[in-house]
């Protein structure tokens, strides 16, 4: 039997330097002051270490999960992964460069498992409706005049 993969995705056009996004994107403390989907997590964006996600998705589902960063390639990719006995999560951010102050930054998650088979329509839409968000607070963040 073959195992079951679902991919979540959103992207956004960001008009910053890719330092720029990268550094409000790996600086984790400051998420409560700016992120409405992961609006906390305890850790620091190094590989192998474990850190913890706080996030809250727009249709008000709240959920805490203990994953493990699996790569951090400074300016352009952030990853961890999450597993449980029956679904495995692996959400990944990276940011292409497209002129020198504008970036593509892309959010996706890959669900494996068998309960990835169970996700209905609503879960998903929930999930990339709170990518959207953190996606557009981000490029606002990126995008405001630095003092």
């Amino acid at each position: 039997m073959s195992a079951v993969l679902k991919e979540l995705r959103a992207q956004i056009q960001v008009n910053a330097s890719s330092t720029r996004v990268w550094n409000i994107l790996t600086d984790f403390e400051k998420y409560e002051q700016w992120n409405p989907f992961i609006h906390k997590i305890v850790g620091a964006p190094i590989e192998g270490s474990s850190i913890k996600i706080h996030l809250r998705t727009p249709g008000g589902k709240s959920r805490q999960y203990a994953p493990m960063v699996t790569k951090v390639d400074q300016g352009r990719e952030l990853r961890w992964i999450g597993r449980s006995m029956l679904l495995t999560g692996e959400h990944i951010f990276m940011i292409e460069e497209k002129q020198a102050d504008s970036v593509l930054f892309i959010q996706r998650e890959i669900f494996g498992g068998l309960l990835a088979a169970f996700f209905g329509r609503s879960t998903h839409e929930d999930i990339e409706a709170g990518f959207r968000q953190m996606n557009e607070a981000l490029k606002q963040r990126s995008e405001r005049t630095q003092v």
